[in-house]
């Protein structure tokens, strides 16, 4: 089901982009995500998004989540969909996915390469100069690699340290993704049913407030307090 839908929103985000620009091509994306997040009631899997928080506008938001799995991403996009999310992504999902390599293309993401540096800061420094231009938000895992079991791994800090350079103005918005691993606990075949994913939003950090040290261990500290 997952997979066929990528096919179908394909060419759907292609019509978007050709004659409605990037409104057209947002709307597209942001409705298949709805879609591809409702697609786990077929695995009896809620998703829950808690949102308590005021969320600052007309500013950069830079979304900072724990990483489980593939389905983290699709409720990300359709939950925060007013503030533009942009991902951080690898270099590799930029081509032979249906629907996600065009978006990740053509809707302002990230593609770093890991093996290149130089090409990863130019490409994050590119990217935070235009969140901050257009007032995106961007989404940034900086565990690197989806966890397996859940539990967390250490962030790295060189993507957010670039993001945070040109955005000073701007808030990061630390989330806690829960259970979504569990979909693929026993690998591709079966996949886990009955598990409710949760994403929690925590209090907004304004990025100026704090030194980048303190700014990434308290974020760190309330997304990693926070998994179950």
């Amino acid at each position: 089901m997952f997979f066929s839908l990528l096919f179908i929103f394909h060419p759907l985000q292609w019509l978007g982009l050709k004659f409605f620009g990037y409104r057209g091509h947002k709307y597209v994306v942001d409705t298949m995500n709805w879609v591809l997040t409702k697609s786990l009631f077929i695995l009896g899997i809620f998703v829950s998004v808690e949102n308590k928080q005021n969320l600052p506008k007309n500013t950069t938001l830079i979304f900072v989540s724990n990483h489980q799995g593939v389905f983290d991403i699709p409720p990300l996009i359709w939950a925060f969909r007013k503030y533009h999310p942009k991902f951080v992504s690898k270099i590799e999902l930029g081509k032979g996915i249906p629907s996600i390599s065009f978006n990740l293309r053509h809707g302002g993401a990230a593609l770093i390469d890991r093996k290149d540096p130089k090409q990863a800061i130019s490409t994050l420094g590119s990217f935070a100069k235009k969140i901050n231009k257009n007032k995106w938000s961007a989404v940034i895992f900086p565990e690197g690699t989806r966890s397996r079991n859940g539990q967390p791994k250490k962030f790295a800090t060189n993507g957010l340290k670039m993001l945070v350079k040109y955005n000073k103005e701007g808030y990061i918005v630390p989330l806690t993704i829960n259970n979504s691993w569990k979909v693929f606990k026993y690998g591709k075949f079966p996949l886990g049913v009955g598990n409710p994913i949760s994403i929690i939003t925590h209090q907004p950090i304004k990025i100026d407030s704090l030194s980048f040290d303190e700014l990434i261990l308290q974020t760190e500290k309330v997304i990693k307090e926070h998994i179950k």
